[in-house]
């Protein structure tokens, strides 16, 4: 899938996960809270595709997400793209092809999603205020260029890094207490998984078992739907149907938080 579905379903599964526990587990989030939580698992959700990058020199190719922070987060797309290859070669087996680029490797497996998660979780939770204020100003920029792509493209990598440094500082005043908010690891955690269920639509599938062999002499095999109901990148089955249900849950979602959350306030007052 395409940077803005990514982005699109990590928001919509944040809200939908959030719709339930707070139905279901009583588990309740201020509307802030809850603007971070989508935020952040929508960025998360384009994470894996770090390692597709792109002409640094000449800020062209690669993903969404790799033109963040124009021709500085090409140059990390760069090296992911490089590590993850190294990674593949180093691990494969007899059977697995040999690739000439490390797309839809290590980035896009569950120990590096999940680990990811739980790592942002740890340095949250410990370091406190400037970690916070590191992640949600990652993931704010990141998750600017994937809702908003064609916006982020017309405005620039400088204009959207200054609106998520001021999305950042906005949103931490609003934030209760000097918490570590390691519930930002877990979105971010979710929001990469979202993103390889995604993958999983798509003709190429993800290497989803990684580490674990699948197949005969198989590391890396790739893991998704068959070809006769497979999603093409960037055909009308992604951008109209994906995300017009991507949109509608999150909608659907967020206005079954808020409202009664609205409605409480307002009785109160009267």
């Amino acid at each position: 899938m395409m940077g803005p579905s990514h982005a699109l379903s990590g928001a919509a599964a944040w809200l939908a996960g959030s719709f339930a526990l707070a139905h279901f587990g009583h588990y309740h989030q201020t509307p802030v809270e809850l603007a971070v939580g989508t935020v952040m698992c929508a960025g998360g959700a384009l994470i894996p595709d770090f390692d597709l990058s792109g002409r640094v020199t000449t800020n062209q190719g690669g993903a969404t997400v790799a033109h963040t922070f124009g021709v500085f987060s090409l140059f990390i797309a760069e090296c992911v793209e490089k590590l993850s290859l190294g990674i593949y070669d180093i691990t494969r087996m007899r059977r697995d092809p040999r690739l000439h680029n490390g797309h839809r490797t290590f980035t896009h497996t569950l120990p590096f999603n999940i680990g990811l998660g739980i790592g942002v979780f740890e340095l949250c939770l410990h370091f406190g205020k400037w970690a916070v204020l590191s992640v949600l100003f990652l993931t704010f920029a990141m998750a600017l260029r994937g809702l908003f792509e064609k916006w982020a493209h017309r405005a620039g990598w400088l204009i959207v890094t200054l609106t998520a440094v001021v999305g950042t500082v906005l949103t931490y005043t609003r934030l209760h207490g000097d918490r570590g908010y390691p519930m930002l690891g877990i979105a971010l955690g979710a929001g990469g998984i979202v993103h390889l269920l995604g993958d999983m639509l798509t003709s190429h599938g993800c290497p989803i078992g990684w580490p674990i062999p699948l197949g005969r002499h198989r590391m890396w095999k790739c893991i998704g739907v068959p070809n006769a109901i497979a999603t093409e990148v960037g055909g009308k089955v992604e951008t109209i149907f994906w995300r017009g249900l991507f949109a509608v849950v999150a909608v659907l979602a967020a206005v079954g938080l808020l409202v009664p959350q609205i409605l409480d306030r307002y009785s109160m007052k009267l």
